[in-house]
């Protein structure tokens, strides 16, 4: 994805462990006692970037969410939950108050950086490739199972389902794909950055055996990072500017060595929290989204702040190059450009029911082109960008839903033309 997908790493047996993005606050509660120290790491479509909850866990303790004996004490009402939003769209209204309780939970918790994690690799399965839903991938609250989460890559987020669940339990309307990615977006809104054009209306899978093979994930260190990002991004249909875009959400969170083999164990920037003081930043203010990221990278003046292989790559490889010497030079540009390549991964692989999404607020899902409703090779302004989109939206159309035709008005217009055509040869 565009940006870095978050990924937490159980001290993978066969795969390089991730670095990981810790969210503000820890998550003092537990499933089970952990057998073993879980390593976290965040990693981005373009980059490994890894959002991870301060806690830990044991894979071995986690049971499915929907058939776990666990799931009255954690996942309560699992199954109801996911079986009645499997077939369904989210309700817009549930929607637009489960997005208030997420802020709430923002504020209280400080878990920008886990929910951003949580959001991204349920998106970050995607197979551009294969066509058929579920088996591509990508945003379908897949996550959700113990056969995907026990995944090396997303090891600890368990902690941000455990988080978020109580909203699920609260708005039965809304799908588990939707709430993820609804929470990811608003982790990045309300730490400073960007509002995201989101829809929804994403269909849930509903049984564990629907979830993606592991593996599609991305490494924090791989032996050629700028190819290594290439190759998962470009798997999930996103290119070198929305790789480098999506890098920028490191500027969130914080990796943990015990955790990830990635980072110092505390620094000046971590060793008071908030939440579970310790582990490296990426930037002094992790907390908030700017483009402070790269910034730091670029100067590397720090040592306090992390640098991983696929961070240094933006700046090594030619064509990414590029991007993040704009992005630390011109915050609107990554703004504007990390908006759109966060829209799209939370799209990516979803199922939309109603097939155009559900809006909140008026905001369309997809990038507006002026180009699609006007001709004409200048740019419009934004202004008037506005105005279209406004005035065509009210007529029933949209960026990813063109205009029904009106036959009976369109006979009319042609009898009219045919009328005027014979009096003018009449004549």
């Amino acid at each position: 994805m565009a940006q870095y997908l978050s990924q937490l790493t159980l001290s993978p047996p066969k795969s390089q462990p991730m670095a990981s993005l810790s969210g503000g606050a820890a998550t003092t509660s537990r499933l089970l006692p952990s057998a073993s120290p879980v390593r976290l790491s965040i990693c981005s479509a373009s980059s490994s970037l890894s959002l991870a909850s301060s806690s830990s866990y044991s894979p071995s303790s986690l049971k499915c969410l929907r058939f776990s004996p666990l799931s009255p004490l954690i996942f309560k009402d699992q199954k109801r939950s996911s079986m009645s939003t499997v077939a369904a769209a989210s309700d817009a209204a549930q929607l637009k108050s489960a997005r208030e309780d997420i802020k709430e939970l923002l504020k209280s918790k400080l878990c920008h950086p886990i929910l951003v994690r949580l959001g991204w690799h349920d998106a970050g399965t995607y197979n551009k490739n294969i066509e058929e839903w579920p088996k591509r991938g990508g945003a379908n609250g897949s996550l959700r199972f113990e056969i995907e989460l026990k995944h090396a890559a997303n090891a600890g987020l368990v902690d941000a389902l455990k988080l978020i669940q109580p909203i699920k339990d609260k708005y039965s309307g809304v799908t588990y794909a939707d709430l993820f990615q609804m929470a990811s977006a608003t982790a990045i809104e309300e730490a400073g950055g960007p509002k995201i054009p989101m829809k929804y209306g994403r269909v849930d899978v509903s049984v564990p055996d629907e979830c993606p093979e592991e593996g599609r994930l991305p490494d924090a260190g791989p032996p050629k990072p700028a190819d290594h990002l290439r190759e998962v991004f470009y798997r999930m249909g996103l290119d070198d500017k929305e790789i480098v875009g999506l890098s920028g959400a490191h500027t969130l969170g914080r990796s943990r060595p015990e955790r990830s083999g990635w980072g110092k164990p505390e620094t000046k920037y971590t060793k008071n929290g908030p939440g579970a003081p310790g582990g490296q930043s990426w930037t002094a203010e992790w907390l908030k989204f700017d483009n402070s990221y790269f910034k730091d990278i670029k100067e590397r003046k720090d040592e306090d702040l992390l640098v991983l292989p696929t961070d240094a790559a933006l700046f090594e490889d030619p064509s990414f190059k590029v991007y993040a010497e704009k992005y630390a030079e011109d915050k609107e540009a990554f703004f504007k450009d990390y908006a759109e390549a966060h829209a799209k991964l939370s799209n990516l692989g979803a199922k939309f029911d109603p097939p155009e999404g559900i809006m909140l607020d008026g905001v369309v899902g997809e990038k507006f082109v002026a180009a699609k409703y006007s001709s004409g090779k200048r740019e419009l302004s934004e202004t008037m960008k506005q105005k279209i989109r406004a005035e065509y939206q009210a007529v029933g159309g949209s960026p990813d839903k063109p205009l029904q035709s009106n036959y009976f008005l369109n006979i009319i217009i042609v009898i009219a033309v045919l009328a005027l055509l014979t009096s003018l040869l009449g004549n």
